[in-house]
């Protein structure tokens, strides 16, 4: 299956960038990051911002874009079935140059998960330094940790 990814949740003044690989099925589906009911990334992002949380995918966006993050996929294209990162084939990164040189304010970005972070060194080549910092995975095919101790790691946003 031929997958693309959504355009970034950003203003101009974001200072962090989350980047995750791909849009799972769900969340394709459903045109809207981060969409499967089991993914915590929204979960995560409520809890540390100390706010309620709320299904509503514009309070979710707004809710980013208050904090001064960015989100977006490295990954502008792939061919995949299934929404597991082991099996993207045929990958084509996002346009990252153009990206940075629009968000000049970014100093930081965040990987969802190792392949994400993996890709991104493949493709993406920086002429700025940035703090790069790969978190656990939000999906919930990553069951290697529990929820408290993923967001523990999540956190670091709070000290960004």
């Amino acid at each position: 299956m031929k997958s693309f990814s959504f355009l970034p949740i950003s203003s101009n003044n974001a200072n962090i960038l989350i980047l995750g690989t791909m849009p799972g099925t769900k969340s394709l589906e459903m045109n809207q990051y981060y969409g499967h009911n089991q993914n915590n990334f929204w979960k995560f992002m409520f809890t540390i911002f100390q706010e309620d949380f709320s299904n509503d995918y514009e309070t979710k966006k707004a809710l980013l874009i208050k904090n001064k993050i960015a989100v977006w996929d490295v990954l502008q294209y792939c061919e995949r079935i299934g929404s597991l990162d082991s099996a993207i084939k045929n990958e084509i990164a996002n346009d990252f140059e153009t990206f940075l040189k629009q968000h000049s304010n970014i100093e930081t970005i965040l990987f969802n998960g190792q392949k994400a972070a993996a890709f991104f060194k493949k493709y993406v080549h920086l002429d700025k330094t940035y703090r790069l910092i790969t978190l656990p995975s939000t999906s919930p095919a990553n069951a290697s940790k529990s929820f408290q101790s993923k967001l523990d790691e999540w956190r670091i946003i709070s000290s960004l």
